[in-house]
C-alpha cells in the first residue's frame, strides 16, 4: 500500500478506485460502492489492505451522504461528489460500511497490521472515527 496519510482516499488503492468510479457511468457507483463495502465485511480469513482500501474510501462516500457525515475535502476523492453533489444510496448501505470498517480494524487485517508496525495505527483508527459514527444510526429527536 503507498500511503500519503490516513485518510480514507489518501493511499494509490482508494485514489485509483475513486478514479474507476469517476469514470464509471452512473448507474454502475452504487453496485462498485456496494461491492468495494462487501468485499471486505464478507471476507473469511485474512484481509487483503487493497480491499480494505477500497471499502474505506465507500465507507467514505457512504459516510458523506449521511446528515452531518464529514465532507469528502480530499483531492483524491470521487470528483462527481465534489461540491456537495448526492449520490442516491439505499439505507442498507450504512451497516454493511460499518461491518466493513470493523472488519478492517479487527484482527487478520493486513491495513490494521501495516499502519500497526508503523507505529501509526491510532491515528488511522481517528481518521475512521467520524466517518464510523456517521454510519450509525440517530435516535430520533
Amino acid at each position: 500500500m503507498g500511503a500519503w496519510d490516513v485518510g480514507p482516499f489518501d493511499n494509490d488503492t482508494a485514489a485509483d478506485w475513486c478514479g474507476d468510479l469517476n469514470d464509471a457511468e452512473p448507474a454502475e457507483r452504487l453496485d462498485m460502492i456496494r461491492q468495494a463495502l462487501a468485499d471486505a465485511a464478507d471476507t473469511d480469513g485474512y484481509l487483503d489492505s487493497s480491499e480494505a482500501c477500497e471499502a474505506l474510501a465507500a465507507a467514505a462516500i457512504v459516510a458523506a451522504q449521511r446528515p452531518g457525515g464529514p465532507e469528502i475535502d480530499d483531492v483524491y476523492g470521487p470528483d462527481f461528489l465534489s461540491g456537495g453533489a448526492p449520490i442516491e444510496l439505499p439505507a442498507d448501505l450504512a451497516p454493511l460500511a460499518v461491518r466493513a470498517i470493523d472488519r478492517i480494524l479487527g484482527d487478520h487485517s493486513e491495513w490494521r497490521d501495516l499502519w500497526e508496525d508503523s507505529g501509526a495505527l491510532p491515528k488511522a483508527h481517528a481518521a475512521l472515527t467520524p466517518i464510523r459514527a456517521a454510519l450509525l444510526p440517530h435516535p430520533a429527536p
